[in-house]
């Protein structure tokens, strides 16, 4: 069996003579999200034979970022590295000794792409860092550059808003005496959220359900249209999407116990109504959406206590 101090990280760096963008791909920060693993190591093959190479700046992989999770074939290994991702002089579960590896890997390099799948149907999409802005949240400046990048990703559907999100449910677990982690802001900051205050850009690109087989595809064109929109191969410039929309998420509902229950399969992107009920608590009270909008990360098995789902508006941002 796998325990903690048996398993080991792995990064594979390419780099060319020329200078150039620092690009970093992350695979498997969540151990039952497959599809970034098997498009990484496609790439690192196609390099190593001499497929595809790198005229420009340098690429690092990481196949498997959380091989505890992986090898146990789950979301989290001790807690979810995606959430509180920062150095810490004072490790205690297997994800803190991650993060004290991946943040300062994450430093070294200006872009990152990093590629998940979800729980259940819909289509892929890739979730968006803030516009520009000087606020104490989140503040950034290279929104234009990551939204030219986005674009070119090979998706059209996209979404944004999320640590604004976050904060809004984070005032809702302290005003409701949840435990002291997730009720703070900094729990929602991941690996994008991260690499935005190196200075960085970064994206998530949500590949689509864990166990579709076009998944693994998804993420490797990904990769392949990165390289090629920040010059490092030597292939054409993809082009933007077309149709391209954008939502905006504005409200997490956490899930409260386990025998809070859905009314149907949701799928990310599913429309609902206002007053429409999503689901029902333990207690018989339901959970009706607020406005017209869209449910998005729908997960029937989360734990309680932890994001059950997302709900989105419509967004005017270009």
């Amino acid at each position: 069996m796998n325990t903690p101090e048996s398993l080991h990280v792995q990064s594979v760096s390419f780099s060319s003579l020329k200078a150039g963008s620092r690009l970093i791909v992350l695979g498997a920060v969540h151990g039952n999200e497959h599809c970034g693993t098997r498009a990484i190591r496609r790439v690192i093959m196609e390099i190593e034979s001499g497929q595809l190479g790198l005229v420009s700046g340098s690429a690092t992989f990481v196949p498997v970022t959380n091989p505890l999770a992986y090898a146990r074939h789950q979301r989290m290994g001790e807690r979810n590295l995606n959430r509180s991702l920062e150095p810490t002089d004072t490790p205690i579960e297997f994800e803190d000794r991650i993060a004290n590896w991946l943040c300062p890997l994450l430093a070294q390099h200006d872009v990152l792409l990093d590629l998940h799948s979800f729980h259940t149907a819909g289509e892929p999409f890739a979730m968006l860092g803030p516009e520009n802005n000087p606020g104490p949240l989140e503040p950034f400046a290279r929104s234009a550059e990551e939204t030219a990048w986005a674009l070119r990703l090979g998706v059209s559907r996209f979404v944004d808003g999320w640590l604004d999100a976050y904060a809004a449910g984070v005032a809702r677990r302290l005003a409701a005496g949840v435990p002291a982690r997730e009720a703070d802001v900094r729990y929602g900051v991941g690996t994008t959220e991260y690499m935005r205050a190196q200075g960085g850009i970064a994206l998530t690109l949500e590949c689509g359900q864990h166990d579709d087989p076009a998944a693994p595809d998804v993420a490797y064109r990904a990769i392949r249209n990165t390289l090629a929109h920040l010059g490092l191969a030597a292939e054409p410039r993809p082009a933007p999407a077309s149709g391209a929309g954008t939502l905006r998420l504005y409200q997490v509902v956490d899930r409260a116990h386990g025998g809070d229950r859905f009314t149907r399969d949701w799928a990310s992107f599913d429309r609902v109504h206002a007053g429409e009920v999503i689901g029902t608590r333990h207690t018989g009270m339901p959970v009706t959406a607020d406005r017209d909008g869209y449910v998005v990360f729908p997960n029937p098995d989360a734990r309680p206590g932890q994001e059950w789902f997302y709900l989105a508006k419509s967004s005017a941002r270009g």
